[in-house]
């Protein structure tokens, strides 16, 4: 069979912290569109959309084991993406399935650890919302809100980085279970889109904020019973000041502290006796048996428009190493995502 072109965004060199367009290079190499007799289980797709995240970054320093590393020199990009079946060797996949899940940077790919695929049965929803709402963004935030936070109506719920992927889905789904919700962002647009789009109940923009324990008592005067924590550093020290009795703090992730060589040492530990609160982490991939409970949930939501979700679609793979630098600078309009086929 004869070959293609394969347009790929590879890794230059190896990177620590966030990546910039610098550290990636769009080469071509060629694929042949049918995988050989002996790709036992592997899948060969189309790439139609590819993620960008926030683990998308180098290793830095003594750097946590991660389940996924980004950034390979030499390599593809790897991250998550919606794609196409091209040819198949696995049982559970064929030719003409639509799929998400991790894979490279590149127009074709082979994955072989396809336990790390998931089957899209709803296709009457944008297919770019496996990226994020209907994927690994949207599973972190139902698992991290649902299994973890354990929400009743009525509760005080605080959001940090509510705009992002994540943010965006836990509010929303926090508001249909009757919570009061707050969130934070880092522009005054993304405060509006919070309050007008998603129907938070308010919203402060954590640049324009000189006391964050004030700002906190001021939107929580009875205090928090849920924060869903994706930043931690300063925010996760307010928000310890504002918990109430048998709070719940969910901990995503903590972007502020990525990227620094000496992780911030978190004050007003003694609040987790005084107020008998219960701090948890989680990962996305403890959660992924959920997955099919997950969709019963939130897709009929998103077909009655009770969720919504913004996005910021960069068309091109070769525009893929720009959109990864847009989303680490907070300059991406929503869930950063790029086009790079159409089905």
């Amino acid at each position: 069979m004869a070959q293609v072109r394969n347009k790929q965004v590879v890794a230059t060199r190896h990177i620590t912290g966030s990546p910039i367009k610098s550290d990636m290079d769009l080469r071509t190499s060629t694929i042949t569109l049918q995988l050989p007799p002996e790709a036992s289980n592997a899948v060969l797709v189309k790439n139609l959309y590819l993620s960008c995240d926030p683990f998308m970054r180098g290793t830095k320093g003594k750097d946590v084991k991660r389940l996924i590393r980004s950034f390979n020199p030499d390599s593809p990009i790897i991250g998550y993406g919606v794609c196409k079946v091209v040819d198949s060797k696995h049982p559970g996949f064929k030719k003409g399935d639509l799929v998400w899940g991790v894979t490279k940077w590149e127009e074709y790919s082979v994955i072989t650890l396809t336990d790390s695929l998931f089957k899209i049965e709803h296709t009457d929803v944008p297919l770019s919302y496996y990226t994020g709402l209907l994927g690994m963004p949207g599973m972190t935030a139902y698992a991290g809100l649902y299994e973890v936070g354990a929400p009743k109506k009525g509760d005080y719920v605080f959001v940090s980085s509510a705009f992002g992927a994540v943010g965006q889905v836990v509010g929303q789904l926090a508001k249909l279970m009757g919570c009061y919700v707050v969130g934070s962002a880092g522009s005054r647009e993304k405060v509006e889109i919070l309050k007008n789009k998603f129907g938070f109940d308010g919203a402060f923009n954590y640049k324009e904020e000189l006391d964050l324990n004030a700002t906190l008592k001021r939107f929580f005067p009875e205090g928090i019973d849920i924060y869903f924590d994706n930043v931690g550093g300063d925010t996760l020290e307010a928000a310890l000041l504002n918990m109430r009795r048998r709070g719940r703090i969910v901990v995503a992730g903590m972007i502020s502290q990525y990227d620094l060589d000496e992780p911030q040492g978190i004050k007003n530990l003694m609040h987790i006796i005084f107020k008998q609160i219960k701090i948890e982490a989680f990962i996305v991939y403890d959660y992924y048996n959920k997955y099919p409970k997950f969709l019963e949930t939130v897709v009929p939501y998103v077909k009655e428009g009770k969720i919504t979700y913004v996005e910021d679609i960069a068309e091109g793979i070769e525009n893929g190493p720009a959109a990864l630098e847009a989303m680490f600078t907070s300059r991406s309009a929503g869930k950063q995502v790029i086009l790079v086929a159409h089905d």
